[in-house]
């Protein structure tokens, strides 16, 4: 069975793949920035009688990820499955957002993951294979008036696993992308129950308003986030050339809509343009000796 590292796990998305890892005989190592947030995830897990550990992390504080992943490794004998799922969402303007709003969250849901994906490869490249998913969003292929934070750090990410896949993939080591529409998880709900993020004199009121009031209307229907802790293992168990996951019914149809290509005839045209297929086939090169 699997070692798995998730991050974000207090809530939402990451609880849920705790215990479906779990439920799945993997070894889980459940993250989450405060440990006294653990209460749901304790006691669902005590409930179905299932083990995993909590470890503290925060994706903001990159200079704990070596001895996070080290410690991991060293109990565990290494890491199958790193999944990137803590994430933060400010709604609001472009031009209303201030500086260090559009740094947090780039820090949180770009750099976090970033860097702990390269923390982990030294290990999984001597290791031989392992899985880097990381939750993404319709917000990763599709911008929307009010995000344009979360969204950039979303696009961002996305190309960044995109690149990072044609570099990785000869030792054995795949990635993921997870393409959520709209899930009933705290990061909506941390939005909505606040007070709107709008200045008062702010010429874009009616348009974050109105924005904020459909996305209200709608989060009763929102998608449970179960059903993503299960996609999520059978990520982990599929062959790797898939890229992009839907999460849910829309956010199928929205990526039938965008992309044309399938995964791998994506791949295979981006290492045409690259020249790249002999990396990833693990040759040699074209220019060694012999």
């Amino acid at each position: 069975m699997a070692v798995v590292l998730i991050t974000g796990c207090s809530s939402g998305f990451g609880l849920e793949a705790a215990l479906a890892f779990a439920r799945n005989g993997d070894t889980v190592v459940a993250t989450m920035r405060d440990l006294a947030r653990n209460g749901r995830l304790a006691a669902a897990a005590e409930k179905e009688a299932l083990a995993l550990e909590m470890a503290p992390l925060n994706v903001a504080e990159p200079h704990t990820f070596a001895d996070t992943v080290g410690r991991v490794v060293e109990e565990q004998g290494g890491l199958d499955v790193l999944v990137n799922n803590a994430g933060i969402n400010r709604i609001g303007a472009f031009e209303d957002t201030a500086e260090a709003t559009l740094r947090e969250v780039m820090e949180v849901n770009l750099f976090g993951p970033l860097l702990l994906a390269r923390a982990v490869l030294p290990v999984m490249r001597e290791q031989g294979g392992g899985w880097i998913i990381n939750v993404s969003s319709l917000s990763g292929i599709a911008g929307l008036p009010g995000d344009v934070s979360y969204t950039a750090s979303k696009f961002a990410l996305e190309g960044a696993i995109e690149a990072l896949r044609h570099e990785v993939d000869r030792w054995g080591i795949r990635v993921a992308l997870v393409e959520a529409g709209l899930h009933a998880t705290g990061i909506f709900a941390d939005a909505l129950s606040g007070p709107l993020p709008i200045p008062a004199d702010s010429p874009y009121r009616p348009l974050i308003e109105r924005r904020m009031a459909g996305l209200g209307a709608r989060i009763g229907d929102a998608f449970p986030p179960r059903k993503v802790g299960e996609l999520l293992v059978r990520i982990a168990e599929s062959d790797g050339e898939r890229l992009r996951w839907p999460a849910d019914e829309v956010a199928e149809r929205v990526m039938a809509t965008l992309f044309g290509l399938d995964d791998p005839a994506r791949d295979e045209f981006l290492r045409g343009v690259a020249g790249s297929d002999w990396w990833s086939r693990g040759d040699p090169g074209p220019d060694a000796p012999g």
